[in-house]
């Protein structure tokens, strides 16, 4: 059985901001504090974050506004199939609301519900506070 979760923070940027990180591998790894990731603004562009360790496709992109991409750690069995998340970017007072929805999560690979936001949020807060001041 897999799993599926979501999570959400408030993020101190523009829904555009945080879109366009996401996409760019360059800022991808800078705002995460990960290794080196690549990235692409193409629907079924390849990328990868956290020096290859996370790889994967653009299935929809909505500019500003919602990414959705395949998604799978080198932890997957080489049987398991891709996992999928779905970033959806809210305006709020403080910046974007970013709410995240991680599904076909194979058994076993419990931990990235906090992974997402130690890894992810944590960070991508303080990365954009840092460009703000």
């Amino acid at each position: 059985m897999t799993l599926r979760f979501t999570v959400s923070a408030v993020i101190p940027a523009s829904p555009k901001a945080v879109y366009d990180a996401w996409l760019n591998g360059k800022e991808h790894a800078a705002m995460t504090g990960g290794e080196s990731a690549t990235g692409s603004t193409k629907l079924g562009g390849k990328f990868t974050a956290w020096g290859g360790y996370i790889s994967g496709r653009n299935l929809t992109l909505v500019p500003g506004k919602r990414i959705v991409q395949s998604w799978r750690s080198t932890q997957f069995a080489d049987t398991d199939p891709d996992s999928q998340i779905e970033l959806v970017l809210k305006k709020s007072a403080r910046g974007t609301r970013v709410t995240l929805k991680h599904t076909n999560v194979p058994d076993g690979q419990h931990s990235y519900k906090e992974g997402w936001k130690t890894h992810y949020f944590v960070p991508m807060k303080a990365y954009f506070a840092g460009k703000t001041k």
